[in-house]
């Protein structure tokens, strides 16, 4: 059933804008204080920026089923609330850190709240609508999300200049704390009551398994992990690639990740362009083909490193134009038979999605050698995953396009 018109009755503000913003806590958390990398690992160790990535990736993995099954029992509002309390108050613990431990403490704890902003507004696109009105309103969620990684590492870098790293989480706090605000005037809920499901432990692990059974849950949910995969091999890599290799500043690798973050913008509104004229599983190949592509030529260059960075820059592009084609419409193809339980289901994905990022990021650091080679081979080795999880999406006219 579409409610998208009930809740412009209610005179609510347009969703992908507030749903945008509220999802966009994740890149603003990580991209903001990639370029304040060097600067942590001055101050508690060379490893600490790697581990407390890590902590977040995996907070944010145990975050997502947690946040999924509460949001399903108690509705959509009340969990995104004490998510978004739980993030904000976490992330002023981060600057307020004094080691590498409770530094990385509170970063799991931050990504554990920070889960409720990505499972909530994922689940309630998919209580509003289905098929490809679906994939269209998650599209435009994500075009608005999509400014974060544009202007978050520019901001970062910008705190950088003028007060110390730890300001940075001052102003992740402060986002999260505007963020509960504005759900709190504008956000309806959107799960009624009797559509909510109990909440039992037993019964969480049968729910999980008959999902993980669904082929097209499972076909699309892959693609979307292995996608998830490279960005974070990507965001993992980039910094040695740029920083270390060609001898970018923190204010010109700031800008660099400005510049792809800009492109994603335009790259999700072809998206939505596309979805809505050859459907969403089509585009879905096409962003798989495209990534692939760009992942391949990375691991050329990481065998023959060009003598600048503008080759490895426009193959990052191509892999965000591919990639900005997995995320909308693998949610939208994984939920689509799952509208009961929209909030577990999407929490299973992002799930795997978080834990693939985390295992991703980790080859990356373990594999560094100062060149693109590390981060080249990961993406291309989650492309390749995800081209032959995608030929066992179902096929025919009851698939969603």
């Amino acid at each position: 059933m579409d409610n998208l018109q009930d809740v412009r009755a209610n005179r609510t503000p347009d969703l992908k804008y507030l749903l945008g913003f509220i999802i966009a806590i994740g890149p603003v958390s990580v991209d903001m204080y990639l370029p304040a990398a060097s600067a942590i690992a001055l101050e508690f160790g060379r490893s600490t920026p790697q581990l407390t990535l890590a902590a977040y990736f995996a907070g944010f993995a145990v975050g997502q089923l947690t946040q999924g099954l509460i949001s399903d029992r108690f509705g959509r509002r009340a969990p995104l609330a004490a998510g978004l309390t739980i993030y904000t108050l976490a992330s002023i613990c981060c600057a307020l850190a004094q080691g590498t431990a409770s530094f990385c403490a509170f970063r799991a704890l931050a990504a554990f709240g920070a889960a409720a902003s990505i499972v909530v507004p994922r689940a309630m696109v998919r209580d509003l609508a289905d098929g490809a009105k679906a994939a269209a309103l998650m599209s435009g969620v994500m075009q608005v999300m999509s400014v974060a990684p544009v202007v978050a590492p520019v901001l970062g870098s910008l705190v950088l200049e003028f007060a110390s790293w730890r300001m940075i989480f001052v102003v992740a706090a402060l986002y999260g704390a505007l963020s509960l605000a504005l759900m709190a005037c504008f956000l309806p809920e959107t799960l009624p009551r009797e559509r909510r499901l109990p909440t039992a432990v037993a019964t969480s692990l049968r729910l999980f398994g008959s999902v993980l059974r669904e082929r097209q849950f499972l076909s699309n949910a892959l693609v979307g992990t292995f996608g998830m995969g490279a960005l974070f091999a990507f965001l993992a890599g980039s910094p040695t690639v740029f920083m270390t290799q060609y001898g970018y500043a923190p204010t010109a690798y700031g800008l660099t990740l400005a510049l792809i973050g800009a492109a994603t913008v335009g790259c999700f509104r072809v998206n939505t362009w596309l979805v809505q004229r050859r459907g969403a599983p089509r585009v879905i190949s096409l962003g798989v083909a495209l990534w692939s592509i760009a992942s391949g030529y990375l691991v050329w260059c990481g065998l023959r490193p060009p003598l600048h960075s503008w080759p490895v820059f426009i193959a990052l592009l191509v892999f965000t134009l591919g990639y900005c084609f997995i995320p909308s419409n693998t949610q939208v193809g994984a939920l689509s038979r799952h509208a009961a339980h929209a909030a577990s289901a999407t929490a299973l994905m992002s799930t795997m999605q978080y834990s693939a990022g985390a295992v991703a990021g980790a080859l990356v650091g373990k594999l560094a050698d100062g060149t693109a080679r590390p981060m080249a081979a990961v993406m291309l080795g989650c492309a390749l995953a995800a081209a032959l999880a995608a030929r066992f999406r179902p096929r025919g006219n009851r698939q969603y396009v």
